[in-house]
């Protein structure tokens, strides 16, 4: 039987998570990543760690933070231009990067989230960098990539508030893939600013529903000074 209280220390939180794990993380440009949780996965030196996330943030923000400590070793994303340190280790053989475009990434998402194989897109047909060997088919006379479905061991996400049960609200444009990544994680984790008792948000206000949340870790805010001083 599921918990109906979901709320633990980021500590804890952090213990289901390990090194070699494929980690997915909401976010975009380090707007909607989970800043507590990713201070303490430095503070714990997780490593060698597959990330499925939009981007690569920045050097110094958000999952930006875990590509510049060398944490990642293999990363998905739409783009990693606003990180030069991905660029350089890309470059430099040691951060491997599979590139998915923006849609197609959010697509992949939701399709693993939903239970789904894959999707059928036209995106990338005829550029050989996008098709890259990638499998294709023909529905009624057009040809179609097939993108495989993304889903992860563990789910990170960042929310506005929180209820103890798991259900989530978002803020604005920090929602961004935070609803998709929710529902691809075999265990998901939520971040929240402020979590409050079951019950007490409106339902219509309600966006990820606690039966896709694990558990949930009471915000300290971004601090990255007090994710070095723990090393």
């Amino acid at each position: 039987m599921r918990e109906t209280n979901k709320v633990i220390s980021v500590q804890e939180a952090c213990k289901k998570i390990t090194s070699g794990m494929t980690i997915m993380l909401g976010g975009f440009g380090g707007v909607g990543n989970p800043p507590t949780i990713i201070c303490e996965m430095l503070a714990a030196e997780l490593k060698n760690l597959t990330v499925i996330c939009n981007d690569a943030g920045f050097p110094d923000i958000g999952v930006g933070r875990l590509v510049t400590d060398k944490r990642v070793v293999r990363l998905i994303a739409s783009h990693i231009g606003s990180n030069p340190n991905a660029g350089k280790q890309m470059t430099n053989g040691e951060l491997e990067i599979e590139f998915s475009p923006q849609g197609t990434l959010a697509e992949r998402i939701r399709a693993g989230g939903s239970g789904l194989g894959g999707i059928l897109t036209d995106i990338g047909i005829g550029n050989d960098f996008v098709e890259n060997g990638k499998q294709t088919v023909e529905v009624n006379g057009r040809r179609y990539l097939v993108e495989t479905a993304l889903t992860a061991e563990v789910s990170l996400v960042y929310a506005k508030k929180a209820d103890t049960y798991g259900n989530l609200v978002y803020d604005t444009s920090a929602r961004n893939t935070n609803p998709l990544v929710a529902t691809a994680g075999n265990l998901t984790i939520a971040e929240a600013e402020e979590i409050v008792e079951a019950g007490e948000l409106h339902p219509e206000e309600i966006v990820t529903p606690g039966a896709f949340v694990d558990y949930v870790v009471k915000s300290e805010g971004v601090n990255w000074t007090w994710a070095w001083e723990r090393k």
